[in-house]
């Protein structure tokens, strides 16, 4: 499997949000292509960074290339990867992606035969491929994650991200153009030059 070229990581996160769109991501094996992200940055009133480092977010301050995970609502965790060597706090959140890599581990522990649900949602897509706390400050290019560059060019809309209650006109929420395992249906994201669930 090839992994993302180097230096993917170092850009701003509209950016990174953007080139993530199609790239395979497997955690211990189990994964498939993200269609659906969201970036955020320190200057964004709706991120985990904009009020400074802190114990929780410590992740977003650290190297780009390496996971933070948080938990929102006390239920769910959600996966972002650092970004932006030149804007600490700045991270992207993996909102869905299409399942291919053992379904049979994703049904299982989601407790859910439909595929198309599998991994619509970053919560969903965090207990499908088993991803909580311990992930959080690991970096993207070692095990257990594995992340391959997208085939071709993607097709990619964006529009204004979900479940924020600032910064709710930045629209950088990115989904692959099509996909039918989105976290919320296509005809809800505008095509427009695009700002995640608040990182």
């Amino acid at each position: 499997m090839n992994g993302l070229c180097p230096g993917f990581f170092d850009r701003d996160a509209e950016t990174v949000a953007r080139a993530l769109i199609g790239v395979r991501m497997l955690v211990d094996g189990v994964g498939g292509v993200i269609v659906e992200t969201e970036a955020y940055d320190a200057a964004d009133p709706a991120s985990h960074s904009f009020r400074g480092e802190r114990t929780g977010n410590a992740a977003m301050f650290g190297p780009v290339g390496y996971a933070y995970v948080h938990r929102i609502y006390g239920l769910h965790w959600c996966l972002n990867f650092v970004c932006d060597k030149d804007r600490p706090g700045s991270a992207v959140l993996v909102r869905a992606l299409e399942p291919s890599d053992d379904l049979e581990t994703m049904q299982r522990r989601r407790g859910l035969a439909d595929i198309q649900r599998l991994c619509a949602g970053p919560g969903r897509l965090c207990q499908a491929l088993g991803i909580d706390k311990r992930l959080d400050g690991l970096p993207a290019n070692q095990a257990p994650f594995a992340l391959s560059a997208a085939r071709g060019v993607q097709p990619v809309e964006s529009g204004a991200r979900i479940g924020i209650s600032v910064g709710t006109e930045t629209p950088w929420r990115f989904c692959l153009a099509g996909s039918r395992y989105l976290s919320r249906s296509l005809g809800k994201i505008h095509a427009a030059p695009a700002r995640s669930a608040g990182v």
